[in-house]
């Protein structure tokens, strides 16, 4: 794949600390990285609130776009989901150096659609880019009148912008059509699985925490797992295996739906559009919430999931699985489980497959006694 070069940028509150700065930048960096780009530039600005044309401001701007002609540089992305004036305004700016810009959620679906394996993935990535370019109709209204001037300037840009509400309105509707068939497939698999009497655990995790390694440890099937933000989307079902009675080889079978990652700062429409994918994790019996125990921002992430997991109204029990120890030492560890005691979380390491046995005796006990 050819490497874009690509220029990131921030702004923050002055309050903001240097700690949460370098969080936000490294979150960006890793998902650039992700896609397979060179990223060659970043800037961070300090500012209590974003330009109202174009969100970094005039002078920053017109600074960032000197660096990025000099480095070759062909897009922009910001951390923040802009307005669409805003990202209107700044392409404008860029056009004569032939560069672009998006904000994260652009970047994101980017990655989704590089990502996505199944047509019904594929069609959610759709649904949620109609989403979030919806509202940009504006600046493409203004782009294809370009060539329009005088008395009827005007009437052209608001043919241009009815004639594309119309377009994704009916794409919209064709799109959730479809998806609806799929949620009918995948209610029906469901049932079928409770008259078995399977019980599924749903899982979710912030993304990169190692979720794959531990499902591959669990299940001795063979999941990808690459140290990288989305490596998977969509939802699976894998089957874990355990025993009651080891004496007599007796034991119970577990079905683990493991659907999308959760990251900060995802906007609704994006959730929505996902949620015939999150409907296995909702309809699950017991969740497992499974969290990065190295990660410094190991609170602030498990609040993140927490809020998408409201949001879709996925209230049932939780096992929390602080993943990772075999990489901290044993004062961490204790750190750990004296602030987190009210999550009564189990810890582990799915790499080095250590309280392996205890976490599915955990899981038994929970489903056996929901």
């Amino acid at each position: 794949m050819w490497k874009l070069k690509v220029f990131v940028a921030d702004i923050l509150p002055r309050r903001v600390d240097a700690e949460d700065m370098k969080f936000r930048m490294a979150e960006l960096e890793n998902l650039v990285y992700t896609y397979w780009w060179v990223l060659i530039l970043k800037k961070i600005q300090k500012r209590n609130t974003p330009d109202y044309k174009t969100y970094i401001g005039k002078w920053k701007l017109e600074e960032i776009k000197y660096e990025m002609e000099i480095e070759g540089a062909d897009v922009l992305i910001l951390w923040n989901i802009l307005k669409p004036y805003q990202i209107y305004n700044i392409n404008e700016e860029l056009r004569d150096i032939k560069a672009e810009s998006w904000d994260r959620i652009d970047l994101i679906l980017k990655i989704f659609e590089k990502s996505a394996k199944s047509v019904e993935a594929r069609l959610q990535i759709e649904l949620a880019a109609i989403k979030h370019m919806g509202p940009r109709i504006f600046g493409m209204g203004m782009e294809l009148s370009r060539q329009w001037s005088g008395v009827w300037s005007k009437w052209q840009w608001e043919t241009n912008t009815e004639i594309m509400k119309r377009h994704l309105s009916k794409k919209e509707f064709a799109i959730k059509k479809k998806l609806k068939e799929y949620e009918k497939t995948r209610a029906v698999h469901r049932a079928s699985r409770l008259r078995k009497n399977l019980d599924t655990v749903g899982i979710v995790w912030y993304t990169n925490a190692w979720k794959s390694s531990l499902l591959n440890s669990i299940t001795n099937k063979k999941v990808l797992a690459e140290d990288k933000l989305f490596a998977t989307l969509g939802t699976s079902v894998w089957k874990m295996f355990v025993f009651t009675d080891p004496e007599k080889w007796i034991g119970k079978e577990i079905l683990l739906s493991d659907t999308i990652w959760f990251i900060q700062d995802l906007p609704p429409a994006l959730i929505d559009a996902f949620s015939s994918t999150l409907e296995d994790s909702i309809e699950s019996k017991l969740l497992l919430h499974v969290v990065d125990a190295s990660d410094p921002k190991v609170e602030e992430k498990i609040v993140v999931v927490e809020d998408i997991l409201e949001t879709i109204e996925a209230r049932q029990k939780k096992i929390y699985v602080f993943n990772k120890i075999d990489i901290l030492d044993e004062e961490r560890i204790l750190e750990l489980k004296e602030k987190f005691q009210d999550l009564n979380p189990i810890f582990i390491s799915a790499n080095s497959k250590i309280w392996l046995k205890e976490l599915k005796k955990r899981i038994l006990d929970e489903i056996t006694h929901l």
